[in-house]
């Protein structure tokens, strides 16, 4: 079973910065994609960012491009998300996923980490 683990969340004002970890275990990693989504209080989840294990392709939702970078590290089957001029509107829960095998799916979710951005 695949279990994703994410920490960093925290409280910062308006044009601070955080980084996020996602500690991916259960399986060896191979032809998957992953990604960071978010849900804010009264609203539904969103798509953050993603990356695949394999390649450097990654793809952002427009809200957060050349603020929010994701990356990764094989070696320590982890993925980052590292956030600059975060704005009170990046104020969610955010959670890491797993598309197992590419299929267009998020099959796993972690438990998420919560993200407060003050004005």
């Amino acid at each position: 079973q695949v279990r994703l683990e994410e920490s960093g969340g925290g409280l910062v004002q308006a044009g601070g910065s955080l980084r996020l970890s996602c500690v991916a275990s259960g399986r060896t990693f191979g032809r998957d994609v992953m990604g960071w989504f978010r849900q804010a209080p009264g609203k539904e989840r969103e798509f953050v960012a993603s990356i695949w294990w394999l390649s450097d392709n990654t793809y952002y939702a427009d809200s957060v491009k050349e603020r929010f970078t994701i990356s990764r590290d094989n070696t320590k089957t982890s993925v980052y998300l590292q956030m600059n001029s975060l704005k009170p509107e990046d104020t969610a829960v955010y959670y890491c996923a797993a598309d197992i095998g590419s299929s267009g799916i998020y099959n796993y979710w972690g438990q998420g980490t919560q993200v407060t951005v003050s004005s």
